[in-house]
């Protein structure tokens, strides 16, 4: 991927000062996903593995909302009329993309306002980090449409985020969970106005981009290892990452911009 020509057919994308953002731009419909788009956003999130120059990526919709989630037309009833290998298939494909989310290097920042629902809560979940504002409305409205809130790992990202109580509550009852709630419980960040959500998040983006982007990966990589880790090998397996962190070159510029008083310019390597 060359992220300076990659046009994607099914969302916005724009790329800028190592910053890639990626608009849900359907508006008239409040940003839903279709079979088109969810695969096109797995692919992009797999390719971002290899591409370094993007350093941050910011996840967001166009039109004052988020996402609707899976579109009621061409995904919801098409779904009605498959076999279970063709159900299967689909579900395996909307868990991947959470996996291409969580597993590509870069940070991702889901910015958030007005109707963030179903698998829009899930996207907004995946990222690792979440601007919003107040009215934001967050659901993870599975029940409501008589299927399980276990859908594309929500049962095992969300409790991390709220907590276990609260996060079965949201996905027993399906119900709404406006902005300022949302941060109270952990789930937003932080809240901002939403004429200024973008920019915001670009700032916030734009931050962690000129970090040290290798060992932001490494971040990323253990934030998600160590879930099935007991706290033993968790502390061994920082040691070892931490350890080959210090062989980068970002360690020594730092070192070297702290004698001379200089503020490090990190290159990620």
């Amino acid at each position: 991927m060359n992220p300076e020509s990659f046009a994607p057919q099914h969302f916005g994308w724009e790329f800028a000062d190592g910053i890639a953002v990626i608009t849900l731009n359907r508006p008239e419909r409040k940003n839903p996903l279709t079979f088109d788009s969810y695969a096109e956003l797995r692919d992009t999130f797999r390719e971002l593995v290899g591409v370094d120059a993007v350093r941050a990526v910011v996840l967001t919709g166009a039109g004052g909302n988020f996402c609707s989630g899976g579109d009621v037309h061409e995904i919801i009833g098409p779904l009605t009329k498959m076999d279970m290998k063709g159900l299967l298939a689909f579900t395996r494909m909307t868990g991947d993309l959470v996996k291409a989310i969580r597993g590509c290097p870069q940070p991702v920042i889901a910015a958030v306002d007005g109707i963030c629902v179903g698998a829009g809560a899930i996207l907004a979940m995946a990222s690792d980090l979440r601007v919003g504002t107040a009215d934001a409305k967050v659901a993870f409205l599975f029940t409501r449409v008589g299927l399980a809130g276990c859908d594309m790992g929500a049962c095992a990202v969300l409790p991390r985020l709220v907590g276990q109580g609260r996060a079965a509550e949201l996905l027993f009852t399906g119900r709404s969970m406006g902005g300022e709630e949302g941060e109270r419980w952990g789930f937003f960040n932080r809240l901002v106005e939403p004429d200024t959500l973008l920019a915001e998040a670009r700032t916030l983006a734009g931050q962690l981009a000129g970090g040290p982007n290798f060992a932001h990966a490494m971040t990323k990589t253990m934030l998600n290892q160590e879930w099935n880790m007991g706290l033993d090998q968790a502390i061994e397996a920082e040691a070892q990452a931490q350890a080959i962190c210090m062989q980068t070159a970002d360690f020594e510029r730092a070192f070297d911009a702290f004698v001379a008083r200089q503020k490090p310019v990190f290159e990620g390597d």
